[in-house]
């Protein structure tokens, strides 16, 4: 399992970045850095399964293990979605965490990766870039 780290320094309040990351329109927006037509179903509570999905209906479902509305938000990923077929992998801890801490209306937003080898270089390469777009839209949207 590899361990990844990314992080950010944003200039707007935690609750700004915090709907930013997770509101339907916003979410499709910043994730675009990883596939066009990005976006989830389900609900975010703690221990219910989200599905992560491109405009093909492909993608991975996850569950919800850790959630603090506003501060901390922790997937597990479970499997593959090909053709709307949930196929579980075994992929042990394979994790996803945002946190983030606020100072002043300067948000840090962190995230932590745990991942397969296989998915290492795409999260390198992508998540700077998609980090990048959360911190413009949470800096320049009203």
């Amino acid at each position: 399992m590899e361990k990844l780290h990314f992080d950010i320094q944003i200039k707007a309040e935690a609750i700004k970045v915090w709907s930013v990351l997770w509101d339907d329109f916003s979410f499709r927006q910043w994730t675009s850095a990883f596939t066009e037509g990005s976006f989830y179903q389900g609900n975010l509570q703690e221990g219910a399964t989200i599905k992560f999905l491109d405009a093909k209906n492909n993608g991975m479902y996850s569950k919800i293990v850790k959630l603090v509305p506003n501060e901390e938000i922790t997937f597990l990923h479970l499997g593959e979605i090909y053709e709307g077929v949930e196929t579980p992998r075994d992929w042990g801890e394979a994790t996803e965490s945002y946190r983030l801490s606020e100072d002043e209306n300067i948000t840090h937003l962190e995230v932590d990766i745990q991942t397969s080898e296989e998915f290492k270089s795409f999260f390198e390469e992508k998540f700077p870039d998609a980090l990048s777009n959360v911190k413009h839209l949470s800096e320049n949207q009203l």
